[in-house]
């Protein structure tokens, strides 16, 4: 299998393209000045070959803050790629159209990626893909692009969840997750007095969720927002833990970039030093496969600004970049097999 990944910094895709031939896929992601004109430039370009895209900042061992990126599968693979609209009020109206290109690209057992995009409602969609990753034996990876738009086969969408099918005609493919997270202490959190439609806390253990947080992270009022790059909460999910990151205060309650139900368990997390968990990734993927031929996956714009004031942003897409071909984007929310997520790294590996 062969990816081939090139920027165009001005923003034209040509300049991005050059020397690309025969793709069968193509992902592109492009800053926001430049996305609806990238989109039809893509299609005039390559007319009729599957594509996705979002707005957002591309990487392989450098991330392009300005311009486009191309990440396109060449050779080894079968794709197809499409849309499902609507997503904010009825995200499995359009389900069929998944279905039928799963069964197109016909998948095998451990060989097939589900890599998306979405515009909203991250929760909902991956709620809805659930029976179709587990029916097909899936793995997913996506995001959340920046101001409500995706684009799949050269429209662009306000309300959508655009995908990418990918089946590996030369080995297996397996998502992971990378958490640069743990626990500060054994402190439980029940939530109550939630508000799923806005992501709303408003207690915790039975009192307001600002003042519970402010005690226990040791913040101020003004520096919450600040507060979840070191302390983030976490909501445990058996014997994992998924990053819940704080977007501000409303009220007495806390607002966040993911839904928290009633009686759910949270604690608050700590940071580890990224580096080492980086290396403990790279020997998970390593110990799962003979060899690799690309990693594709997004990495949290909050991560992006953490290992970027660490100045260790470079040296960590540089230490994944080590496996193989890879490149991604730095995105607003993640997946990772039917599960929403914050301040996370999810990728999908290809042998």
């Amino acid at each position: 299998m062969k990816v081939f990944y090139g920027t165009g910094s001005s923003g034209r895709v040509r300049d991005a393209v050059s020397g690309l031939s025969s793709p069968k896929l193509i992902i592109m992601t492009a800053t926001a000045d430049y996305f609806e004109s990238c989109v039809a430039e893509l299609e005039s370009l390559f007319p009729g070959i599957p594509s996705i895209g979002c707005i957002a900042m591309g990487y392989n061992k450098n991330v392009l803050e300005k311009g486009v990126s191309i990440t396109a599968f060449t050779d080894g693979v079968t794709c197809a790629a499409g849309v499902l609209e609507n997503v904010s009020k009825t995200p499995a109206k359009f389900i069929s159209r998944l279905q039928g290109d799963l069964k197109k690209v016909n998948p095998g057992r451990n060989d097939t990626a589900l890599i998306d995009f979405c515009s909203g409602n991250d929760a909902g969609v991956m709620n809805t893909l659930n029976l179709l990753l587990k029916k097909y034996n899936l793995q997913l990876m996506g995001a959340t692009g920046d101001a409500g738009k995706v684009a799949a086969n050269g429209r662009i969408y306000e309300d959508g969840m655009a995908y990418a099918v990918i089946k590996n005609n030369t080995g297996k493919v397996k998502a992971y997750k990378e958490n640069i997270y743990k626990p500060a202490s054994d402190i439980s959190l029940l939530a109550s007095k939630t508000d799923k439609s806005r992501y709303y806390i408003g207690e915790l253990n039975g009192r307001p969720a600002k003042q519970v947080y402010m005690e226990i992270a040791g913040c101020t009022e003004k520096a919450i927002e600040k507060q979840t790059f070191v302390n983030p909460l976490g909501k445990k999910i058996g014997d994992d833990i998924c990053i819940v990151s704080l977007k501000g205060v409303e009220g007495n309650g806390l607002t966040c970039y993911r839904q928290v139900n009633d009686s759910d368990i949270l604690t608050l997390l700590a940071m580890r030093d990224p580096m080492e968990v980086a290396a403990d990734t790279l020997n998970s993927i390593k110990n799962d496969f003979r060899s690799v031929s690309a990693v594709y996956s997004v990495n949290c714009v909050f991560r992006y600004l953490v290992l970027q004031d660490k100045g260790e942003l470079n040296n960590y897409l540089g230490a994944i970049a080590s496996l193989g071909t890879s490149c991604g984007l730095i995105g607003y929310g993640e997946h990772y097999n039917g599960q929403f997520v914050n301040q996370t790294m999810t990728c999908v590996v290809f042998e």
